[in-house]
């Protein structure tokens, strides 16, 4: 998925990776308000798409790798990639949405899960849970400190709960490439793995199931499950290591940590 080089950002990269951000930030505002029962997948497709253009961006999803759409829904047992479809939203569900948006070139990827109406305190506990460790990973991904360091700031959130944390899909790092080095697990040991460095960009997303952390790929060669059906959490921000700290970007205004 990546190359082996680390790529180093000027304040300049970091502007432009901040409105790509703003408008990821944007397109996750869009289709969180309009998910709701009877609505499908591929009308919240529509939706990021047209926000992304009005953004003056275009979407980092669409064509790579063949990958049909703009952004990804991703419902109940779903971790990740799930290609939009008419499947429509019911009460009870929840849903994940990835998003990705390239303005001048330069990228921002970001994901969140919600409810669909009601849902047992259980289910919404995880979808909390998995917010919060991603949180948890940010505020250990400074300059000095070691990809472990995130890694096991994420995995410990999931431990006391019991939740299966995925393996085979980590964050990573993105600028102009929306996959770049180096990759950024969700699991680690403290003091271990990568320092970090100014002028890094991360995209850090953890993903937990409420069963086991085991996977399984569809037929169509995108869509990613749980390989016991249980249900699938994922949360993601791209954070940059700027020279004045980390900075979250994708949201409506970049948050200095």
């Amino acid at each position: 998925m990546n190359s082996k080089v680390i790529t180093t950002k000027s304040p300049e990269d970091f502007a432009k990776m901040e409105v790509a951000g703003r408008c990821v930030a944007a397109v996750h505002a869009a289709v969180r308000e309009a998910a709701r029962p009877g609505v499908s997948l591929v009308e919240l497709d529509a939706i990021a798409a047209e926000v992304i253009r009005d953004w003056g961006c275009r979407p980092s999803f669409l064509g790579y790798h063949g990958y049909p759409a703009t952004i990804c829904t991703s419902p109940n047992d779903v971790i990740v990639h799930g290609i939009p479809t008419d499947y429509r939203l019911r009460e009870g569900d929840i849903l994940s949405v990835d998003a990705g948006a390239v303005y001048e070139g330069w990228h921002g990827d970001a994901a969140f899960t919600m409810a669909i109406g009601e849902v047992p305190d259980e289910v919404r506990r995880l979808i909390e849970v998995t917010e919060q460790a991603l949180w948890n990973g940010l505020r250990q991904a400074k300059v000095g400190a070691r990809l472990g360091d995130v890694g096991h700031a994420i995995e410990s959130t999931a431990e006391p709960h019991g939740y299966g944390v995925v393996r085979e899909y980590v964050g990573h790092g993105i600028g102009r490439q929306m996959h770049e080095a180096p990759n950024v697990p969700n699991y680690g040991r403290p003091g271990k793995g990568l320092k970090l460095k100014e002028g890094w960009a991360l995209a850090i997303e953890p993903m937990f199931n409420m069963g086991g952390a085991e996977t399984a790929v569809l037929d169509d060669g995108w869509t990613v499950v749980t390989a016991d059906g249980s249900l699938s959490a994922h949360f993601e921000h791209t954070l940059l290591l700027t020279p004045e700290g980390p900075k979250v970007s994708t949201l409506p205004e970049p948050l200095p940590l």
